[in-house]
């Protein structure tokens, strides 16, 4: 009985093991979930399921937002946007740049460095999208360019960066 019960929970712990590891990673592409990616265009259907049968929900209209891709089936990748929304795409309307899109409301400072003593030098727009250039878990900014302007950002005031990430 003794030797029945260890091998019930041999399988019990493989199994866990086993899920545990496709959680974390796309059985289509064998790359992280979730991760951040940026939408590649500036109409993209958002689908109900992963297929161009399903219906479609609402059109991205803003080109280089981020997302987050949350699962993965065949050609198809259930995103996350900044409001929290989920739903399908084609991956071919994925692209694999970096880059963050504004979420506090009204006007955040663009800083000189990566700290709150520094100088301002612009403001930004709650909703405009910058690219990533620089960020790392130690520091609360990322640095951000954001059209011809680059600077600091806090990483509370945007979505498209995780707290641990580093990005060189």
């Amino acid at each position: 009985m003794k030797k029945y019960l260890l091998a019930i929970l041999a399988v019990i712990i493989f199994a866990a093991g086993g899920a545990k590891a496709q959680e974390d990673t796309g059985e289509e592409t064998g790359l992280a979930l979730p991760r951040m990616v940026s939408l590649r265009s500036n109409l993209i259907n958002a689908r109900s399921g992963p297929g161009a049968r399903y219906p479609i929900e609402w059109v991205y209209q803003q080109k280089g937002a981020p997302v987050e891709i949350i699962a993965e089936f065949e050609l198809w990748r259930k995103i996350k946007d900044w409001d929290g929304s989920e739903t399908w795409v084609h991956k071919s309307m994925l692209s694999g740049a970096r880059s963050i899109k504004m979420t506090a409301k009204g006007e955040s400072n663009i800083y000189a460095s990566d700290n709150y003593q520094s100088q301002v030098v612009a403001k930004v727009e709650d909703g405009v999208i910058g690219e990533v250039k620089k960020c790392t878990p130690s520091s609360n900014f990322c640095l951000i360019k954001f059209d011809t302007i680059e600077g600091w950002v806090p990483k509370r005031n945007m979505f498209g960066i995780y707290n641990d990430e580093e990005i060189n």
